[in-house]
């Protein structure tokens, strides 16, 4: 009745040993590290910078307890802090031989002390959030009236194409705040520009007007609509995460968080950075893009033998450092690029997909009509450094607006070009209106606070329960630590980010687990006062209990998950842990608890009672 088959206890093994093991890192804390990454967009780290990593601490008599290679940036952990310091300065001139021109990031991080048996089980301690590890807190703005204007002066492009196009004739075109301003001499040139318009710019509601400034000309008048105004913001803010995401990575922020507040802000959390003016020279950084021709004459090649370049040229690097010529002129630019998707040419080979604006598309067709069999190079600017993205053949003239890039190239640098071309530059300008600074010494009292906390609750459980209930406390107590191992283990390995909100939701969830066990306890005792055998009352205890704890979990679990659908920040981090903490509990309160008790009782046939505190039988 009270046994369980060996496959159960086998379960219950396994799931100790694996929290045991993933919770586990989480003890050791943390070690000075070195962190190497790219420093630039358009170069690109890989595992191979691990040896030349190795190979300079070795000659300089340095020894790091390991070097490895995880995302995008080569990681050396160290015993101390002068150790690692010295280590990010010999990086820095190894793999910076120019201080002027620095291609990679050598930034000073922390990592987990734990064991390297643990690191290669991929077992790696919770993320501390910026309230537990200190950091730096921006609050962003975004511009929307400066993206509403790009976008307007974008679209006053594509109305002066489609007008020249069609072969109407217009006195010109102007951008008057939120509006596009159309002027014609007369009615009918007004009457055949409208239905083209649009039928061809959807965004736009286009008005009659006349001009104010006293020439008296026919006017179309084009506003966006509102629901074209709230897109174009939408994207704009989602452009910038994006982008934002992307220059964050090089600063080895563990767990950044970057979100949106609002319609137009965004807030940037970087927990253990304490270099505030390295954070805002990173996120502010500006990037464009550039489309040119590459100049192949005689001069040129004698150029990238080590001569001057000609007259109206530079000298840039591809992306594997061979050296290029290109001529000054500017073809298009990074404004007149509206997507870029990697995909497949029609031979089945990795491509990336561009698509141009109006604008764009005109002179794109131009040039390529022009220079056929010629390369055309996509550089991308940084800080006033220049660097060849890509620089494929013109093979036929290319018009309609979209463009593709192929030609040996994998699928994964088919996305690499895509992404550094559509997530280069900001989509509307920001600025920093709040900026705050946590300290680690503030951080190391929250989590002393928040943990004395949890112990203390604990405790106090643990001693109740012992008090209260005897032995079946002590198997309450045991449950109650393990749903506690389990939900570390599962946070650590879904690597979530614990902040005070975290620490209070694992406090609630040691209240809820211990109540399922107080409901089996109380049905146990009321068995045993109604007169059932010790045996069939623990049975009975914990089949009748079952459909109330399963209720009362569902209920919580569908508010926790209410919590997580529409709750930010904080609250969405409170509700992650609150619902795992449910789950982890069901678990640990019966199917757990239960396997003690059989242990326990389940192999004495002749029982004759339990060790479950005081119970009081009904009169006769």
């Amino acid at each position: 009745m009270n046994r369980y088959p060996w496959w159960k206890y086998l379960i219950i093994a396994m799931a100790l040993v694996v929290g045991l093991v993933y919770a586990l890192p989480n003890v050791f804390g943390e070690a000075p590290a070195v962190q190497l990454s790219s420093g630039k967009a358009t170069l690109k780290l890989d595992s191979s910078a691990v040896a030349r990593v190795q190979e300079v601490l070795t000659q300089a008599g340095l020894k790091a307890d390991f070097v490895t290679f995880e995302g995008n940036s080569v990681k050396a952990r160290f015993q101390d802090t002068d150790t690692q310091i010295k280590a990010r300065d010999l990086l820095a001139k190894a793999f910076n031989p120019d201080p002027a021109d620095p291609r990679y990031i050598v930034a000073l991080n922390l990592v987990s002390r734990s064991p390297t048996w643990l690191h290669a089980l991929h077992a790696n301690p919770m993320f501390l959030g910026l309230d537990l590890r200190g950091g730096v807190h921006f609050l962003m703005q975004v511009d929307m009236k400066a993206a509403l204007t790009q976008k307007l002066d974008s679209l006053g492009g594509d109305v002066r194409t489609l007008l020249r196009d069609k072969d109407i004739r217009h006195s010109g075109i102007r951008r008057e705040a939120n509006t596009l301003t159309v002027r014609f001499r007369d009615e009918a040139g007004r009457k055949a520009a409208r239905p083209v318009l649009e039928d061809k710019l959807a965004d736009l509601v286009w008005t009659d007007a006349t001009d104010t400034g006293g020439s008296g000309d026919l006017t179309l008048v084009g506003a966006l609509k509102p629901q074209s105004e709230r897109a174009i913001q939408e994207q704009a803010l989602k452009q910038n995460i994006t982008t934002l995401h992307n220059r964050i990575n090089e600063l080895g922020v563990s767990e950044p968080v970057i979100q949106q507040q609002g319609i137009d802000r965004v807030v940037v959390q970087l927990p253990g950075v304490q270099d505030t003016a390295k954070a805002k020279d990173i996120i502010g950084r500006t990037a464009t893009l550039e489309v040119r021709l590459v100049d192949d004459s005689t001069e040129a090649q004698a150029a990238l033998a080590g001569g001057p370049v000609p007259f109206g040229t530079e000298r840039y690097l591809e992306r594997g450092g061979v050296p290029i010529i290109v001529k000054r002129q500017v073809v298009l630019t990074g404004d007149n690029l509206t997507d870029a998707q990697p995909g497949f040419d029609e031979n089945h080979e990795a491509a990336v997909h561009l698509t141009l604006d109006a604008r764009g598309a005109r002179i794109f067709k131009d040039v390529t009509r022009e220079n056929v069999n010629k390369r055309m190079a996509i550089i991308l600017f940084e800080k006033g450094k220049g660097e060849v993205v890509t620089a494929p053949v013109i093979r036929g003239e290319i018009g309609g607006g979209r463009v593709q890039i192929s030609g040996r190239m994998s699928t994964e640098e088919a996305a690499d070009t895509a992404l550094l071309l559509r997530a280069g530059s900001l989509a509307a300008p920001m600025e920093i209106i709040e900026e705050r600074t946590v300290g680690p010494s503030l951080g190391a009292e929250n989590i002393a606070q928040g943990f004395n906390s949890l112990i203390y609750g604990f405790a106090a459980i643990a001693l109740f329960m012992m008090a209260y209930y005897l032995l079946f406390g002590v198997f309450s107590t045991i449950a109650l630590s393990v749903n506690l191992l389990l939900l570390i283990a599962v946070l650590s390995m879904l690597q979530a980010t614990l902040t005070l909100p975290g620490i209070a939701a694992i406090a609630l969830t040691l209240g809820m687990a211990i109540d399922s066990n107080v409901l089996i306890n109380e049905r146990v005792r009321e068995e045993l006062r109604n007169g059932s055998a010790p045996q069939s009352a623990i049975a009975a205890g914990y089949e009748h209990a079952w459909a109330t704890i399963l209720d009362s979990n569902v209920t919580t679990l569908i508010a926790g998950l209410s919590l997580l659908a529409f709750g930010s920040g904080p609250v969405k981090g409170f509700a992650v842990v609150h619902c795992l903490g449910i789950l982890t509990s069901m678990f640990s309160a019966v199917f757990f608890s239960r396997g003690l008790v059989n242990l326990w009782y389940g192999g004495k046939k002749k029982l004759k009672g339990v060790s479950i505190g005081q119970v009081w039988k009904p009169q006769e």
